[in-house]
């Protein structure tokens, strides 16, 4: 009723005004009132001769819900009262400002010209220092008001018209000074405040929001957590499937492990006779030997929780992050044991304090000195494994590697031909093959990856799947795993890439002198094709032979693999007037064979029984070895792969016109088998050394013409 009557006595003053434009505060109070009121203010206040849009109205109704207006009993029911606020401050402005009926703003000009100098004020009252109430010598009270620049000047220009008019001092119009100040006054200075602090939280919210899940991956979340761990936790009982049967190829390391699971399981056991647990194992090992899958399937067999955490996720620019994030790796640990902590790549914060010429990472340091400290902190009967792997495990810190942190160095090499057998049978399973996985099909897979690692061969599996489903088949064949290794150790055939006739022609009597050098030589490795068709980024030729699970190589042995490599060459010479770039790739192998075998191996009699290899760990402040020696060693290694050229250029001279049958063959079928070298060249004057050739490769009329091979390969 008040709102009410304010505005039945405003609206005298108003209708003598023709707004343009609705002032800026009026739609918001507006649309504060219901849709009913809404349209009667319209025709009040803006355009009385307008009238309203029902259908305008229908629609907004519509949108915004049902008319509240209509319906004060569902009131409260129906709207969040803190929907109400603002139109309340709002409305409570607009009171404060239209406080007197008989209100009336105007300049400080029109004032003085139509008021002050005609003699018509009777009282000032001077609001806040910027305000001016003035009330008027008229038959009704009336009460005028206008702003003011400065209380100064505004009591100089009254001075003034007062002299001017000649009012004695005691008559003067009185001017009274007041501070006015409502609840507005005091909220007001908080509101950039209260803005600041309310767009941050909303930024955060939506920026929460956009993280995947909602579970607060966003920036700022980020930075109010960065001391937090990034360990996952993976549960045993839905997260962790692998078990130590889905491992293969690491029989002695899985043994060594199993202790662990038994710990984890039955700790009793061994807490009773008085045994301690080691409290961690360190597993080392060329990259894709199965580090981390093994680390999984103890977690997986022990059925405990496994943290899994990567060594460079320590590290980071801020100071300090690393040894909190290792503190709050353990808090956890301890709260999930028994469980296993698994840190992959190690050697990312373990690296040897010892090392690097320009000092030290005192971050790193710091990260590695709290993992130290919570290794040999934590007590026996806590139940935690920490498993640790890394390809570098030389370089690791000795402090790190002592016992009673890391007890055990597991080592994991790549897998023999047995292994490899085993990894193909775990690889072959979910494969639709041509016929069901025997031990014959896995291992002749196996003789043909040497050195292959589980990733190696898992990633061969995929390929050869990939072939065959390239080329519409119903199964995977042998033929698409021999392509599919040729792939991963030659590279994608080229097809694309056209020889001209010339190069085609070098390139055959290029690889021809390599594939005739290794069947005339004894102790070179088994040939198994040999193809001119261009594969990879920059091989235009490939040979494959067939290496065996070696592990003490002869100097002989090094001799008759750099008369092979020099074969490519050789054969370029005596058959072209010109040499090519091919042999390129061919030098840089028997140059570090060569090295190897003067620098490392002693194989050098005028140097003796010297090492001459430098630690490139450890900063050097001196020359370890004389001007002298250095001639003596380039003069040896230039003497080794001298005499491996002049014995690879007499046998190809002795053997040109087979140097020449393999050339044409090549320059009309592209690819040779070893059937074809037999064909072209006969038998090879020597058995074979390589037992996993005789047993999985060697066709069976070669097997009955070496019984005693077949003897002793079973």
């Amino acid at each position: 009723m008040f709102l009410r009557g304010s505005i039945a006595r405003l609206r005298p003053e108003l209708a003598k005004v023709r707004f343009q434009q609705p002032p800026r505060i009026a739609p918001l109070l507006v649309r504060s009132f219901s849709s009913g009121q809404q349209t009667r203010f319209k025709q009040t206040f803006f355009n009385p001769n307008e009238e309203p849009d029902k259908n305008k109205d229908n629609k907004k109704r519509k949108k915004k819900g049902p008319d509240l207006g209509n319906q004060p009993q569902d009131f409260f029911k129906n709207t969040k009262w803190t929907n109400w606020i603002f139109p309340g401050l709002v409305i409570t402005l607009l009171l404060n400002s239209y406080s007197g009926a008989e209100n009336n703003q105007m300049t400080f000009q029109d004032f003085k010209v139509n008021f002050l100098e005609k003699g018509l004020v009777k009282r000032i009252t001077v609001i806040n220092s910027s305000f001016v109430e003035a009330e008027l010598v008229t038959q009704h009270p009336r009460i005028v008001g206008f702003t003011i620049g400065s209380v100064e000047f505004f009591e100089k220009e009254l001075d003034e018209i007062q002299d001017k008019l000649g009012i004695p001092n005691n008559e003067r119009i009185p001017v009274s000074y007041i501070r006015r100040s409502s609840i507005l006054s005091y909220i007001m200075p908080f509101v950039p405040t209260l803005i600041l602090i309310g767009g941050t939280y909303y930024l955060a919210r939506q920026l929460q929001k956009r993280a995947p899940n909602g579970k607060g991956g966003g920036p700022l979340n980020n930075i109010m957590g960065i001391g937090k761990s990034k360990a996952k936790l993976f549960n045993q009982e839905t997260d962790i499937t692998v078990k130590f049967k889905d491992v293969a190829g690491c029989d002695e390391a899985k043994e060594e492990i199993m202790e662990f699971v038994t710990f984890l399981k039955e700790p009793k056991k061994y807490e009773k006779l008085g045994a301690k647990i080691p409290k961690g194992a360190i597993l080392s090992g060329p990259p894709g030997t199965g580090k981390t899958l093994l680390a999984k399937a103890t977690a997986g067999e022990a059925g405990v929780p496994f943290l899994s955490v990567s060594g460079s996720e320590f590290v980071e620019m801020y100071v300090g992050v690393g040894a909190s994030r290792v503190r709050d790796l353990f808090s956890t640990a301890r709260k999930l044991a028994p469980c296993i902590i698994f840190v992959d790549e190690i050697d990312a914060i373990g690296k040897s304090r010892e090392s690097g010429p320009m000092g030290a990472n005192d971050e790193k340091e710091a990260t590695l000195n709290q993992l130290l400290v919570e290794m040999d902190g934590f007590e026996d009967t806590d139940h935690i494994v920490v498993l640790a792997g890394t390809n570098r495990a030389d370089i690791l810190d000795k402090a790190l590697t002592r016992p009673g942190r890391f007890d055990r160095h597991i080592s994991i090499d790549r897998p023999d031909i047995e292994g490899r057998k085993a990894i193909y049978k775990v690889h072959l399973k979910p494969l639709k093959l041509e016929h069901p996985v025997t031990d014959e099909f896995a291992g002749r897979l196996a003789a043909l990856t040497p050195g292959f690692s589980g990733a190696d061969i898992s990633n061969c599996c995929n390929e050869a799947a990939l072939i065959a489903a390239r080329e519409d088949a119903e199964v995977v064949k042998l033929v698409h795993f021999e392509r599919a290794i040729e792939r991963v150790i030659a590279g994608l055939e080229r097809k694309s890439r056209v020889l001209s006739p010339e190069e085609k022609k070098t390139v055959a009597y290029h690889e021809a002198g390599h594939a005739i050098c290794g069947w005339y030589l004894q102790y070179a490795d088994p040939l198994l094709k040999v193809s001119i068709i261009p594969r990879g980024q920059g091989a235009l030729g490939y040979a494959q032979y067939l290496p065996g699970d070696e592990y003490l190589i002869s100097q002989e042995q090094f001799e008759h693999r750099m008369i092979m490599a020099l074969g490519g060459r050789v054969s370029e010479e005596l058959n072209f007037d010109d040499i090519t770039t091919g042999a390129a790739d061919d030098f840089k192998k028997i140059t570090q064979m060569a090295n190897m075998m003067i620098l490392r191996l002693g194989m050098s009699k005028k140097l003796g029984t010297i090492t001459f290899e430098t630690n490139s760990q450890q900063p050097q402040v001196h020359k370890l070895f004389s001007e002298e020696t250095f001639e003596l060693i380039d003069n040896e290694v230039k003497r080794v792969i001298n005499e491996a050229y002049e014995k690879c250029r007499n046998l190809l001279t002795e053997k040109l016109d087979e140097v020449e049958k393999v050339a044409q063959e090549l320059l009309a079928k592209e690819v040779l088998t070893r059937d074809d070298m037999i064909r072209l060249l006969g038998p090879r004057p020597f058995e074979e050394k390589n037992d996993a050739f005789k047993k999985y490769l060697l066709p069976p009329n070669e097997q009955q013409n070496h019984p005693e091979e077949g003897a002793q390969a079973a």
